[in-house]
Formats: C-alpha cells, sequence, structure tokens
C-alpha cells in the first residue's frame, strides 16, 4: 500500500508480555512492516499490566472464580483467533508472579544490541522484539513461567543471544533502569493497557483489541495527510 506519503508514520506500541491482547496483536505489527514497509517506524515499549500477577489476577478476578476462572477468559479470548495457541498449564499449573522480569530481560536485549534502542528496520522486527515475541510463545504456547529469570535466559539463549551479557544486564540494574523508563512513558503517556498504539505525535490512542483495518485505516490518513497542513481547531 503506497499512499502519497510525508511519512514514516512513527507507532509507538506499548505491551505486557503477559497479556493475551497484547500475545493476539503482534500479528497486526507484523502486517504492518509488511504493508508499509518504510513509511512505517514502530517504538516498541512496555508498560506495567501484570507486575503484580497475585492483584492483577487472584484478588482482581476473586469475585468470578479468581486464577481458574481468569484462565477460562484468557481460554475463550484466545479459541476466536486461528494464528495463536494456548498451553493447558497456562494460569492453572503456570501461574507467573509478575511480567517485570520478563520485561527487564527485554530491555536487557536492548542494551546488549543498543543500535536498535527497541526499534526495528522499517521492515524487521528488532533483536528485542523477537526476543518478546518468543517470551509470549514461551507462556502462552508453550506453557512455561516466563517471570523465572532462569527461563527467561534460556529462551535468549535458543535465539543465540548472549546469555552471559544479559545477566550481567539484569544483576547491574541498567535493565531495570531501562525498564523504569518505559513504564514511566506509559504513566506520562497515560496508557490505559495493553497492546496500546499511539499515532500522530500521540495525538491518536488505540488501545486493546483493534483490529488490523482500524490501525490501517489510521496509518494511511497521516500517510496522505500533508506535512504543513494546518490544523481545523
Amino acid at each position: 500500500m503506497n499512499p502519497a506519503a510525508s511519512g514514516p508514520v512513527t507507532i509507538t506500541h506499548y505491551s505486557d508480555v503477559l497479556c493475551v491482547w497484547a500475545y493476539i496483536a503482534n500479528i497486526r505489527l507484523e502486517e504492518l512492516r509488511r504493508q508499509f514497509g518504510a513509511q512505517v517506524r514502530v517504538r516498541s515499549r512496555l508498560c506495567s499490566v501484570f507486575a503484580d500477577v497475585e492483584t492483577k489476577v487472584s484478588i482482581g478476578w476473586r469475585e468470578r472464580g479468581g486464577v481458574s476462572a481468569f484462565r477460562d477468559h484468557v481460554a475463550h479470548v484466545i479459541s476466536g483467533f486461528d494464528h495463536v495457541s494456548l498451553h493447558a498449564d497456562v494460569w492453572s499449573r503456570t501461574v507467573p508472579t509478575t511480567s517485570a522480569t520478563a520485561h527487564a530481560a527485554i530491555k536487557a536485549v536492548e542494551l546488549v544490541a543498543p543500535s536498535t534502542q527497541g526499534e526495528g528496520s522499517e521492515t524487521e522486527p528488532s533483536a528485542a522484539e523477537l526476543y518478546a515475541w518468543q517470551l509470549r510463545l514461551a507462556f502462552f504456547r508453550d506453557g512455561r513461567d516466563v517471570s523465572c529469570v532462569e527461563v527467561e535466559l534460556a529462551v535468549a539463549s535458543e535465539l543465540g543471544l548472549p546469555v552471559d551479557a544479559l545477566r550481567a544486564r539484569l544483576a547491574d540494574g541498567s535493565a531495570w533502569a531501562a525498564l523504569h523508563r518505559d513504564y514511566e512513558e506509559a504513566r506520562v503517556e497515560q496508557v490505559r493497557g495493553s497492546p496500546t498504539f499511539l499515532l500522530n505525535e500521540r495525538r491518536q490512542m488505540l488501545y486493546g483489541n483493534v483490529g488490523y483495518k482500524i490501525i490501517e485505516a489510521n496509518v494511511v490518513e497521516l500517510l496522505r495527510q500533508p506535512a504543513d497542513q494546518a490544523s481545523w481547531c
């Protein structure tokens, strides 16, 4: 798709690795890159939805049946999509304590590949984005507890990432500091949940289970808009 463009359009994508809607929505980012190429630039950032699973799920869902009811909810959501799957152990035998450790590991990957800064090329995801996706697969598809550091590092090793360097960034706190910056940015931008897509210099926010065609329509309109067009306000 190649409308007359002033682009590239920058999309800041916030997500939590344990969020089922972000798991489902990853294919939409892939399609954006495939369709628009250099006309779209994705900034991947992390937000805190499952930083405290005990409060979010066990307590937050207590009146609706607790963790087992939440598991049924996730299974129902995933059953509506053919491109993702759910392991039987997820939210039953495999109940992570937090998404924060996995998020810190993602930031560690960014730090050992600083040229990407969490952003892929126009057509390819960054190492950190690929790693984040593999963590989602490890949890949802394979039933692995990605809140455990050793699981996170095992997934990194499977991707050929430098495990010792990642462990060092986690140990010296630099990955956690980078994660704090993401969380603070999400707070300032008033990100309400995962996934969230910010476009048009933060004027447009698409949140939750937003279909691809809606995202695409927003991108197309931004590409068609002349860079010097005056505001109608």
